[in-house]
This record gives C-alpha cells, structure tokens and sequence, in this order.
C-alpha cells in the first residue's frame, strides 16, 4: 500500500523536534505516558505521512 506524501519539509522538521522533546520527556516520567504521542510525530515525519492531514484533507505539503 502506497501513501500520497502529505507532510512538507517544516512540518517534519516540528514534528521531529516536538516529537524527540516528548519521547525524552517520557523517558523522564516527566510527560508518561502522553510523551509517548512523540514517537507518533517521529514516525509520521520520516514516512512523509499522516493519517490526520489525508482525513481532513489539510496537507502541508505544497503541490507543484
């Protein structure tokens, strides 16, 4: 199954920063378990791809 990339260059780099502060969070017992949400951000910024965005039709990625 192939997924239209719909997460732009900005937004994965917010998603890695928020996403690697939370998880580094959780592994404080500072944020657990919600900081766990950041591995979720991490995830969906190196598949270019998330599932929120393709539902509610928001990309950020811009088309060419």
């Amino acid at each position: 199954m192939k997924f239209t990339s719909n997460v732009g260059s900005i937004d994965r780099i917010l998603r890695i920063v928020f996403g690697l502060a939370l998880i580094v969070g959780a592994l404080q017992g500072a944020l657990a378990p919600w900081g766990w949400v950041g591995a979720v951000l991490v995830i969906t910024a190196f598949i270019k791809f998330c599932p929120i965005y393709a539902v509610t039709g928001l990309p950020s990625l811009q088309k060419k």
